[in-house]
C-alpha cells in the first residue's frame, strides 16, 4: 500500500481511537522506518503530523530525530519540530517538553531554549517539568557548563523551585564534568531544603566515585545512603562491582555478586560485564569465560560492550574455539560492532592455520542479513 493511501486511511478513522486507527498509525510508522531517503522522510513526517494520534507517538519522533542527527541533518530536524508549533498541542506543557527533549537529544540546545522561551506566547505554563527538560537538554547536548547557569538563573528568574529530579540532573552534570566534590555537596543542599535524595541521586554519585578510583569516598557514601534508609539496588551494586574491578579486586566482586543475589536483587547484564571486565584486566581467561557463560544461563543478554572487552583478550590468550563462538554470537544477536573487532578473530585463525574457519567468518560477514562486514582473509604465511 502506498504511503498516501496509508495516510488517507488514517485520517478517515482518526476521530475514534479504534483498532483500525491503531493499525493505520502502525503502518505509517513502518513506512517511515523503512524510508531510506531522509528528505522524503521529512516530507512524510510533516504530512503525518497533521494526524493528532501520530503526534502523540513520541518514539516515532525520537527515532526520526536520531536518524537525522546521525546524518548531521540538523536543518531537517528543525523543519520537522518547528512545523509542530502550528498545532494547538503546543499550548500544553507536556507537548512543549517533548520538543525541548527532542532538540536536546539532537544536540541542539539553542533550539531547545527557544522552545522554552516561546512557551508563554502560546499560553503554555512553565513549571518544574519543562525546567527539568531544559536541564536535561543541556546534558544531552553536551553543554555541561550551561546546566549550572540554567539551574540557578532560570529557576530564580521564573520562581521555579527545583525538585529532586532537578538536583539529580545537576548532580549528573557535575559527575560528567568530573566535579565529584560538587556533586557530593549537592546532597547537603538537598537535605537543607527538606528534600530526600533517592536511589538515583546516590547511584549517580557512586558511579562517578567508583569509576574515578575514589573507592573509599564511595564506600562512605554507600554507608550514608544506608543510614538514610535508601536501599541499594542493582545499579548501586553494579557501580561497586566496577569499582572493585578497577581496583583489581574482582574476587571480592564475586562475593558482592552473591550478596546482591542473596538480598533478592536480580543481577543484570551490567553486573556480569563488571566481573568479566575485572577478570580480563587481571588476565584470568578461565574466570572471564565462566562469567560469560553464566550470563547466558541467567538469561542476561551480552551486549556490544561485552564482546569488545572479551574478544581481543580471548584471541590474545589463544582460545580460538571460544573466539569463534563469540564471533558467531555477534552475528546471531545482530549486534553492530566495528569490523576491526571481527577482523581480530579472522587474523588469529589464519595465524593458527585454521583457514577454513577464518573463511567461514569472512563469508558470514558478507552474507548476514543486517550489516555487511568487509572482512579480509590475510595471505597465509
Amino acid at each position: 500500500m502506498s504511503f498516501s493511501r496509508i495516510l488517507q486511511r488514517a485520517f478517515c478513522t482518526s476521530t475514534q481511537p479504534n483498532p483500525t486507527t491503531r493499525q493505520s498509525i502502525k503502518a505509517i510508522s513502518t513506512d517511515l522506518y523503512k524510508e531510506r531517503n531522509l528528505k522524503r522522510l521529512v516530507e512524510k513526517f510533516k504530512k503525518s503530523s497533521e494526524l493528532y494520534r501520530f503526534r502523540t507517538k513520541t518514539p516515532i519522533y525520537e527515532d526520526a530525530v536520531r536518524r537525522l542527527a546521525a546524518a548531521k541533518r540538523f536543518k531537517w530536524i528543525e523543519e520537522i519540530l518547528e512545523d509542530l508549533k502550528k498545532y494547538p498541542d503546543f499550548s500544553h506543557e507536556g507537548f512543549a517538553v517533548r520538543l525541548v527533549s527532542l532538540y536536546g537529544k539532537a544536540g541542539m540546545l539553542e533550539n531547545a531554549q527557544k522552545v522554552f522561551d516561546e512557551m508563554p506566547d502560546k499560553n503554555c505554563e512553565r513549571t518544574v517539568l519543562s525546567f527539568n527538560a531544559l536541564l536535561a537538554a543541556c546534558i544531552n547536548s553536551k553543554k555541561l557548563d550551561k546546566v549550572d547557569e540554567v539551574f540557578k538563573g532560570v529557576s530564580q528568574k521564573l520562581s521555579i523551585e527545583p525538585d529532586v529530579v532537578s538536583y539529580n540532573t545537576m548532580i549528573k552534570a557535575f559527575c560528567e564534568m568530573g566535579s565529584l566534590d560538587s556533586a557530593v555537596s549537592m546532597l547537603g543542599e538537598m537535605e537543607k531544603k527538606g528534600m530526600k535524595p533517592d536511589a538515583i541521586t546516590y547511584n549517580t554519585i557512586l558511579n562517578g566515585l567508583y569509576a574515578n578510583s575514589r573507592f573509599l569516598d564511595a564506600e562512605k557514601l554507600w554507608g550514608r545512603m544506608v543510614e538514610k534508609n535508601v536501599v541499594p539496588d542493582v545499579r548501586s551494586y553494579n557501580a561497586k562491582l566496577l569499582g572493585l574491578a578497577a581496583e583489581k579486586r574482582t574476587e571480592e566482586g564475586v562475593e558482592l555478586f552473591e550478596e546482591l543475589k542473596n538480598k533478592g536483587i536480580k543481577p543484570d547484564t551490567f553486573s556480569f560485564n563488571a566481573l568479566i571486565k575485572g577478570f580480563v584486566d587481571e588476565g584470568k581467561l578461565e574466570e572471564a569465560t565462566k562469567w560469560y557463560h553464566e550470563m547466558g544461563r541467567s538469561n542476561c543478554a551480552p551486549q556490544k560492550w561485552t564482546f569488545q572487552t572479551l574478544l581481543p583478550f580471548v584471541c590474545e590468550k589463544g582460545d580460538l574455539d571460544f573466539a569463534i563462538e563469540l564471533g558467531e554470537e555477534i552475528f546471531k544477536r545482530r549486534l553492530l560492532v566495528d569490523a576491526a573487532l571481527l577482523q581480530i578473530v579472522v587474523d588469529a585463525l589464519v595465524k593458527a592455520s585454521r583457514i577454513e574457519e577464518a573463511n567461514k567468518l569472512v563469508k558470514l560477514g558478507k552474507s548476514n542479513s543486517y550489516r555487511r562486514y568487509n572482512l579480509k582473509l590475510p595471505t597465509e604465511e
